[in-house]
């Protein structure tokens, strides 16, 4: 059995590649696809050549495989378009699984990430071919430049209010999509994939304050006040208002969860917060 990973030079693809080795899969049995081959080069599989913005080597890359996993594209705005290059790809060529990497109760989600999202899961769904999907929780790893300004500041600001957010580390998420690509009976399912345990941006301030060494606290944001720090540091409008909006869908609790559906895949407790934070950095 033959697995095509894609987006094999991101943070997430290449953490798949090595655990799919790390749970027995064969070398020989794995293609990442990259836009630069070069740059996978050294996980010792078979690198492609597979860029989302030409669907010829997406095509190219696909034939032959019997399963992808479709690392979903991190270029807000143009996933949709690119992700269908490798949905058509994969029908086209009959793969027996693709996984295909969500968003946290993408159906239902207040986060602007959602849509994209949404509309692609719509799109596996019509090309009919067999699917398992990842809705994926927050990567801790997200919040490793917080650490940095508290360091400096003694600060976590942000406008989450009150929100909690189930995160874990990206290498949980993808050891649990190694786990569906090499085994059997995902077909068909949509996986809701959070960390074990909550934290709320006080218990942020709380862990980063004992990786860095001060006391640090949780300053708290109006969303109008967020996009005009942001502004202030040098972002522009559009972006602050997105960045904002995912803190406003956090406060909405788009990002708590209460099971341990990742926790029960991968078979071991998710990484805890301080532990993800101190490798992220």
């Amino acid at each position: 059995m033959t697995i095509l990973v894609t987006g094999a030079s991101g943070h997430l693809g290449r953490l798949i590649v090595e655990r799919l080795l790390a749970r027995g899969a064969a070398a020989s049995d794995i293609v990442a696809g990259a836009r630069t081959p070069a740059k996978v080069a050294d996980l010792g599989v078979r690198a492609v050549e597979l860029d989302y913005d030409r669907p010829e080597t997406v095509a190219a890359a696909v034939e032959g495989v019997d399963r992808v996993v479709l690392v979903s594209s991190s270029e807000v705005g143009k996933r949709l378009e690119q992700h269908r290059a490798v949905v058509d790809a994969a029908a086209a060529a009959g793969v027996e699984l693709l996984v295909y990497t969500s968003l946290f109760r993408a159906t239902e989600s207040p986060l602007p990430l959602a849509p994209e999202h949404v509309a692609t899961e719509q799109l596996i769904a019509e090309a009919g071919v067999p699917a398992a999907i990842l809705r994926n929780d927050w990567y801790t790893e997200n919040y490793a430049g917080n650490v940095a300004q508290a360091r400096e500041t003694g600060e976590v600001t942000a406008s989450a209010g009150d929100g909690r957010v189930s995160s874990a580390s990206r290498v949980d998420y993808a050891d649990a999509a190694a786990v569906v690509a090499l085994g059997d009976g995902h077909a068909g399912k949509v996986y809701e994939l959070a960390g074990d345990t909550a934290w709320s941006f006080d218990e942020l301030a709380a862990t980063i304050a004992e990786i860095v060494g001060r006391e640090v606290v949780y300053r708290r944001l109006t969303t109008e006040e967020h996009i005009a720090a942001l502004e202030a540091a040098g972002l522009d409008a559009g972006t602050a208002g997105f960045v904002a909006a995912l803190d406003a869908g956090i406060a909405a609790g788009a990002l708590e969860a209460s099971d341990r559906t990742l926790s029960e895949l991968i078979g071991r407790p998710t990484t805890p917060l301080a532990e993800g934070l101190r490798a992220a950095l």
